[in-house]
């Protein structure tokens, strides 16, 4: 990890060999019963407008499923949380790049990760804030441990040359993530 220009930067991996890592689904009573009986923490991890929500898009859909989000415009996914003023994430394209900005939970380890799988079909952001007493805790009831989002690449996605970044400001953490595009 290197800073720039008050940012940290973070590496994006593509190495992660973690055997059933997403592989319990959250399903959505699952996911109300767990969030109407936790504290404070869980409720900043998986609000309104944060893009770890699994109401993000205007209904359920799970985090730990890869979401093709270069195929939406931003304006007509989060409309209704925009108007509220509850979006804290937001995503564009320019004819150079594909661009993912968010509002990251502080909560916890903070210790968020970016990951693209080996075939560079999927970005997965996640981050653990509570420890979990057995393995990986991507492996079991992960939400109960940490957050996620996975999202789908599209097709022109340069990997080799994206990158991540995470800056911290008056208590808050952003996340900022660039994908160039492929020039074929």
């Amino acid at each position: 990890m290197a800073r720039s220009s008050g940012s940290l930067k973070l590496e994006i991996s593509t190495d992660d060999k973690t055997p059933g890592k997403w592989s319990v689904p959250l399903g959505e009573d699952v996911f109300r019963s767990f969030l109407s009986s936790g504290g404070g923490s869980e409720k900043v991890v998986f609000s309104e407008g944060s893009i770890f929500s699994p109401f993000l898009f205007g209904k359920y859909f799970d985090p730990s499923d890869a979401f093709p989000l270069w195929e939406f415009e931003a304006d007509v996914l989060l409309g209704s949380l925009r108007s509220l003023g509850q979006s804290r994430v937001d995503w564009s394209q320019t004819d150079q790049a594909y661009v993912l900005k968010s509002d990251l939970p502080v909560v916890g380890k903070n210790n968020v990760q970016v990951y693209v799988d080996v075939n560079g079909k999927v970005m997965e952001i996640s981050g653990q804030w509570k420890t979990a007493a057995n393995g990986d805790w991507r492996s079991c009831r992960w939400w109960e441990y940490g957050y996620v989002r996975r999202l789908e690449l599209p097709g022109d996605a340069d990997l080799k040359n994206s990158e991540a970044f995470i800056s911290n400001k008056d208590g808050y953490s952003f996340l900022e993530i660039k994908i160039p595009k492929n020039k074929y």
